[in-house]
Formats: C-alpha cells, structure tokens, sequence
C-alpha cells in the first residue's frame, strides 16, 4: 500500500527518514557516466529536506554530477527494522563560501579523516542534493510504503 504524504505531514515525515537514514549501515547513490549507471557507497547527511556529502572535486563522482545532476539514492537498515529509503534528485557540486559552511556543518562525520582542514579547503567539494521524491518503506519496499514528491 502506497501512502502519499500530505503538506501536514511532510515535517512529521522528514523526520522520519531522517531517523531511518541515520540507522542505515550502507547508502549507495547512483550516478550517470557516459549515460551508463554508476553505483558506490556514500555517507550522505539529511539537513532538513536537503541531503549532504563531501567528495573530492576532481572525483568521479563530481564529474559524473556535473555532467548529469539526476541521482538517486538508496539506504537499508539492517535487521530486526528493515527499513528502506529511496530518495530521486538533483545534486548541485557547491562552491559558494556560505553553502560550503553549511555542508560543513550538516555532514556528521569527520571530513578531516578525508583529506579536507576545514569548510574552505579546496579537496572539500559538497554535494547537495535536493530530493524531488522520496519514499520511506519497510521489508524492502514492500510493505508501509510513504511517498513524498515535491
């Protein structure tokens, strides 16, 4: 059964996908090279409805982006939950200093183990992606199926 999410619940939502993303031990995002799907591990970080990562800006990743900013994620929570989310967007590589300080402080891990000294450093690259639908499911999407599209 599908749910849509309503305008009075997309806050009530949002926290719930973020709570479910959080749990999730591996997030994969697929990308677009030479119009072929590319799949890898991500860390991404939600700040409100907008998801986060850092990448280097000379990274595939950030290639493949530029190119064609279409993405779509996917997170699995382990058991016993089970919980799925799925998000479709736009990713934007960011350069401006404010957005660089904001991803800076949205993402939860340390970036320093990467490579980047700080929000300003030129290896840290940002990506926000702001998500056009996402569905929150449990059993791999099969069953308690929310849906949200802008």
């Amino acid at each position: 059964m599908n749910t849509r999410i309503q305008a009075s619940e997309e806050t009530a939502f949002f926290k719930a996908v973020d709570e479910a993303s959080k749990k999730a031990i591996w997030c994969a995002i697929a990308t677009l090279q030479d119009g072929q799907p590319r799949v890898r591990i991500v860390h991404p970080c939600w700040a409100g409805r907008v998801l986060w990562f850092a990448t280097g800006p000379t990274s595939p990743k950030a290639s493949q982006i530029a190119q064609n900013p279409w993405v779509d994620i996917q997170y699995q929570v382990a058991p016993p939950d089970f919980v799925h989310v799925m998000v479709r967007g736009k990713a934007e590589l960011v350069n401006d200093d404010a957005g660089k300080k904001l991803a800076w402080d949205a993402i939860d891990y340390d970036l320093t183990a990467f490579g980047a000294k700080d929000w300003n450093d030129p290896n840290f690259c940002p990506v926000k992606i702001t998500p056009t639908r996402v569905e929150l499911s449990e059993m791999f999407g099969s069953s308690n199926k929310c849906l949200w599209k802008s």
